[in-house]
């Protein structure tokens, strides 16, 4: 594991960026014009116990300023997955669907007891791991060897092969992750763990002025929601979704969506606005649904004013599709304790001879899995025994906008297909809800007769504009 700061690392830019995080803190403060108090935080030392001063009493913000690149290299998919899950940050991973992860590598856990202390037996567990791990690498292989594709094949690869990766954020964001992984229940994974020491020494080193708070957080180490509700549940079987289920919704999403438009551009009031979608808007269907794509080509500040909630099964591989699109609420599971790795995705491409290949990974996998718990080894070491189709209920709240922008990536015919089917599921529900906003829920092509892909493009397009060019 490794991660290394790409920017403002030399003694003149930590400096510099000290000086505008101290700039942001002294401006709602001091006299004078941003730019003039800009150039009298001259001081290091000054800047330093300043802003040290200022986000200790909570004023947090001013460190947004501080923007900082990340280079992350050998993580588990463990470590991945909890990163993307930070909603103000920005990634760039390697695609498991375009590259060849056959010699990646892998993380080894130190694999320990119920208590945390070593296993006394760990040798044979470890000669045990690394004999399976490059049978599940080695299976990998020889499925591409097979015909399967990479996006197809990835589904056996094990969470804990090595994932690279670039990060960014500002300071503040930065801050809360070294505290969730060096002190919050992640860090009883002990990849988690090293992950925030790592962090934490880049803190010291780049960042100095957030040492102090970091040092004086206190956050649970136990899930306190978990403990308390173990107390009532303990006989329930965790089972995979069938299909994409809609949890809830906004009413009268149509409507709502279309008054909304009316209260922005002529600042009516609730009823006001009511009053003339009543009179100009509920009988005629056809200007219903041209005010709709007017609003999704206008930006869709409407959009955001609707709200639906999904429960979605996901394979981890695929999961992590999901979770990069940034402006929706996502919950997901615990990684520990393990779900039921016998529920896992299957690609629908697969002949018999790949699928019972497949299959033979999946159960060799639980076999040793089963071995391994039967051991002894606590949960937060066992969750490298997951495969990348492993498959998780998520739930997810997101607005209109959200919905219509993730519609249009990922319905797309260029996006994975267990996504693309998922969301295609999505604006099925929608559809029946709301036939008019659903209408506008697709890829370019679809809705607005383009397409970005250029020599990559499937076709469709040509299509589609055929078929529009002969309805005229």
């Amino acid at each position: 594991m490794k991660i290394q700061l790409l920017t403002g690392t030399s003694r003149e830019r930590v400096a510099e960026r000290l000086k505008i995080v101290a700039t942001a803190g002294k401006l709602s403060r001091f006299p004078g014009k941003v730019t003039q108090v800009y150039r009298t935080s001259t001081d290091e030392e000054k800047n330093k116990r300043f802003i040290n001063r200022v986000i200790s009493m909570g004023h947090e913000s001013i460190t947004d300023h501080d923007y900082l690149v990340f280079a992350i290299e050998d993580v588990s998919p463990i470590i991945e997955q909890i990163l993307i899950e930070e909603r103000i940050a920005s990634f760039t991973i390697k695609s498991r669907r375009e590259v060849d992860f056959s010699a990646s590598g892998y993380y080894t856990p130190v694999f320990r007891n119920k208590k945390y202390d070593t296993i006394v037996n760990i040798r044979e567990l470890e000669r045990e791991y690394h004999q399976h791990m490059r049978y599940l690498f080695k299976s990998y292989s020889e499925l591409l060897e097979m015909g399967v594709k990479k996006e197809d094949a990835r589904f056996v690869l094990p969470y804990s092969f090595h994932s690279n990766i670039i990060m960014g954020c500002d300071a503040h964001v930065a801050k809360n992750l070294v505290v969730r992984f060096l002190k919050g229940k992640e860090s009883k994974i002990a990849e988690c763990h090293e992950f925030g020491e790592k962090l934490y020494e880049i803190f010291e080193k780049y960042i100095p002025y957030y040492k102090e708070v970091i040092d004086n957080t206190q956050v649970p180490t136990e899930d306190e929601v978990k403990k308390l509700l173990d107390k009532y549940i303990n006989d329930y079987k965790y089972q995979i979704l069938d299909r994409v289920e809609l949890l809830s919704s906004s009413e009268d999403v149509d409507k709502q969506i279309l008054i909304s438009a009316l209260m922005r551009v002529y600042g009516f009031d609730y009823s006001k606005a009511i009053l003339y979608y009543n009179l100009k808007l509920v009988s005629n269907d056809e200007l219903k649904k041209e005010l709709m794509l007017k609003i999704l080509t206008n930006g869709g500040t409407e959009l955001k004013q609707v709200n639906f909630r999904f429960n979605v099964p996901l394979s981890l591989a695929v999961l992590t599709h999901l979770s990069r699109h940034r402006t929706h609420h996502l919950m997901v599971p615990d990684f520990a304790p393990m779900r039921d790795l016998n529920q896992y995705i299957v690609p629908p491409t697969l002949n018999n001879e790949q699928k019972q290949k497949y299959n033979e990974i999946f159960a060799k996998n639980q076999e040793m899995y089963s071995y391994f718990k039967l051991m002894g080894v606590c949960d937060e070491d066992l969750i490298y025994f997951y495969l990348a189709g492993t498959k998780l209920n998520v739930v997810t709240n997101m607005d209109g906008q959200t919905l219509a922008h993730i519609a249009r990536l990922r319905i797309c015919n260029k996006a994975q297909w267990e996504i693309r089917n998922a969301v295609k599921q999505m604006r099925s529900l929608v559809l029946k809800k709301a036939p008019i906003y659903g209408g506008v829920l697709g890829p370019d092509c679809e809705v607005f007769l383009e397409c970005h892909e250029g020599k990559e493009s499937c076709g469709k397009i040509n299509v589609l504009r055929e078929k529009s060019k002969n309805a005229r």
